[in-house]
């Protein structure tokens, strides 16, 4: 089960609570936010992804 089970009624749905409970003035910060904890993770990801490979091929 993961995020491609999600529909856009669903999705809706958690935008709709997230904007009451955050109000419209926080949302765009807290997008933001996610936005770069979630690159900061893929390239993590990524950094360890190659180390595993270089350690591979050594």
């Amino acid at each position: 089960m993961g995020l491609g089970s999600i529909g856009f009624p669903s999705l809706i749905l958690i935008l709709v609570v997230a904007l009451i409970i955050f109000g419209p003035s926080k949302l765009p910060e807290i997008g933001k936010a996610a936005g770069q904890t979630l690159r900061e993770f893929k390239n993590s990801t990524r950094d360890l992804m190659d180390s595993d490979q270089k350690n591979k091929d050594e």
